[in-house]
């Protein structure tokens, strides 16, 4: 196990992911950020069914960094209640995972 950690967030259009992402990486808050182009999301709002297209963000961050990528994506998305969910990246490249470390403020 690694302190080291993906969190996954989507953005309505790709302005919006490419603000996010450049937002996270110049701000020390992710080594890299991934954009994953027209994925398609069902879900339940309001308690109504939707189907929208959006691009999912593959955030390469830390443990310690979670919480303020959690508070940066609350401030640059415009969804009222943004998706932001860790994974721990149980192992990887030694020298992938030391420049995450090293991205990473």
């Amino acid at each position: 196990m690694t302190d080291k950690k993906i969190v996954l967030t989507t953005a309505g259009n790709k302005e919006e992911a490419q603000q996010i992402a450049w937002a996270l990486v110049e701000r020390k808050l992710a080594a890299c950020v991934n954009i994953v182009s027209q994925v398609e999301s069902i879900y339940r709002w309001k308690n109504e069914i939707e189907s929208n297209p959006e691009y999912l963000l593959i955030i390469k961050t830390t443990s310690a960094a979670f919480e303020r990528v959690r508070d940066a994506i609350k401030e640059l998305s415009s969804y009222e209640q943004p998706e932001c969910i860790q994974l721990a990246i149980d192992g990887g490249s030694e020298a992938y995972l030391k420049w995450i470390e090293s991205s990473v403020e």
